[in-house]
This record gives C-alpha cells, sequence and structure tokens, in this order.
C-alpha cells in the first residue's frame, strides 16, 4: 500500500490528538506520580504507562489495524509491541514521555514523541513539550511546523557559537572525540532525546549526537522531523539507518548523528 497525503493528514491528526492528550495527563501528574525503578538504570513512572495507554487507545480508535512499538511494555524493561494487523506494515512508535527522570523530579523537560513507519522507514513525527505548548510535527512531502510556524535546520555547521546536542548518561565513560569536539562547539542536553532532535529541526541546535543509549521510540519521530526540514540523519559511519525491519526489531539502540547538512557531514568526518 502507498501513503498518499490524505492519509498521511488523517494520521497527523489523529497524533497530533493523542500527543496533547498524553501530555495534558502528565502535566497534571507531574507533582504526585509514583516512580520505581525499571531496570538497574532506567525508572518509569506510573504516568508513563497511563500516557502510553491514552496514546496507544486513541490511535487505535481510528487505525485498528496498525501496529505499535512502545517504550513500556506489561512486564518492567520490556517493550510493548503488538503487529500490524492488515497488509499496510504501518507501525506507530511511542515514547510517551522522553525525559521520565526529569519528569520524575518535577523538572519540566520532556516531551511526548510519536512517529509512524511505513514499509521500515518515517513518514509522520510529532513532538509534543507540554511545559511550552510547543507541538513539532510533519509529515512525508510536507513542511515541518513548530505549531502553525514552518521551521527549518539551521545552515551552520560546526563552529564556536553553535551549539550540538548530546547525551546526558555515558556508562561506558565519556568519548575521547567527544572531548576534543567541545573545543568546536557548545554542548546541550536536557536528558530528552526526542526534544533535543526537534531543536534541531527547528534550527535551534545545528546537530545533535546518540552515542549509546538512544532506542527506536527516543528517536523515530525527531529523526524525521530533521529529515524533513531540510536536514541530515545518519549513523557514525555516515549511512542512513533506514529502512528498518519492524518485525525483528526488540529494543535495540541507535548510533546517531543529526543536523545540517554541513554539520552532519563534519560530525561524520571528526576523528573517533
Amino acid at each position: 500500500m502507498d501513503l498518499d497525503h490524505k492519509d498521511l493528514r488523517s494520521f497527523l491528526d489523529v497524533a497530533v490528538v493523542a500527543a496533547r492528550a498524553a501530555g495534558k495527563k502528565a502535566l497534571e501528574d507531574i507533582n504526585s506520580t509514583k516512580t520505581v525503578n525499571k531496570t538497574a538504570d532506567e525508572l518509569v513512572t506510573e504516568t508513563d504507562v497511563i500516557c502510553q495507554r491514552i496514546i496507544i487507545d486513541t490511535i487505535k480508535s481510528e487505525f485498528s489495524d496498525h501496529g505499535f512499538v512502545a517504550e513500556e511494555g506489561d512486564v518492567p524493561g520490556e517493550i510493548y509491541k503488538c503487529s500490524p494487523s492488515g497488509d499496510d506494515d504501518i507501525w506507530w512508535v511511542i515514547d510517551p514521555i522522553d525525559g521520565t527522570h526529569n519528569f520524575a523530579r518535577g523538572i519540566m523537560s520532556f516531551c511526548v514523541s510519536i512517529g509512524c513507519i511505513h514499509q521500515g522507514r518515517p513518514v509522520l513525527g510529532v513532538v509534543y513539550d507540554p511545559s511550552t505548548d510547543s507541538l513539532y510535527s510533519g509529515v512525508q512531502g510536507a513542511p515541518v511546523h513548530c505549531n502553525k510556524r514552518e521551521v527549518t535546520i539551521a545552515p551552520e555547521g560546526l563552529e564556536l557559537f553553535t551549539a550540538v546536542g548530546i547525551e546526558s548518561v555515558y556508562a561506558s565513560g565519556f568519548p575521547g572525540w567527544l572531548v576534543n569536539l567541545a573545543k568546536q562547539v557548545r554542548f546541550f542536553t536536557i536528558n530528552a532525546t526526542a526534544l533535543q532532535l526537534a531543536y534541531v529541526a527547528k534550527g535551534s541546535l545545528v546537530g545533535n549526537i546518540c552515542h549509546e543509549s538512544s532506542k527506536l521510540w527516543d528517536i523515530a519521530a525527531g529523526a524525521f522531523l530533521i529529515e524533513s526540514a531540510g536536514g541530515v540523519v545518519t549513523d557514525f559511519d555516515g549511512k542512513s539507518l533506514w529502512p528498518i525491519d519492524m518485525n525483528t526489531y526488540q529494543g535495540g539502540t541507535f548510533q546517531l548523528l543529526a543536523g545540517s547538512p554541513k554539520a552532519n557531514a563534519q560530525l561524520v568526518e571528526f576523528p573517533k
């Protein structure tokens, strides 16, 4: 099945409703949610689970035959996965609260991330920051918007006064090449990967580096927004991340270099 613009617009309309509903619930709960350790190094709140259910139920009410991959499975530490029941190979990729560590501590730097993947490639992205009511959205073949304003990638590359987003946790130690890169650019992290990728799409950051801990639900929506806004997203060798086999995906991590065409090329070539 080929998706036309009408299909994609209907997908986007539902994704926006779902993202706003989940974001509203997150704001209501931010000072009262209960937190548990999902794994040795990951937290989950009861609101993550509730928001994920809000998103999935909203999308399923309109597209019951679509598939889903989401962060919070029925068993702590496992993912939620439900294959498409039809023949369209459409998967929704959901992070109900990206930036859970921030959210659990009442820090207003988190977002809802919803991507849609068709035949292994993203075709839609929604990243919603409820604390500022900022909705980043786009569909294949159309401009990217932050609320009603069209946004595009920054033209600059790696320069002293440009900023590059990085991760906030490095379990195996902070990479030496990032130490060297820090001499040339300003680093930025808010511990919410999807929101940082949205900042790249709107030109606030020239790039973003995901070194070792980002999973598909962290990057699917934001990476799509960056590419749709004129940017480039690759692995560390400069190769595209797509297509991805959604049938076999079980929560693996990605290395990602994203940014303006100039910045991405510089990041790929930077000695690692």
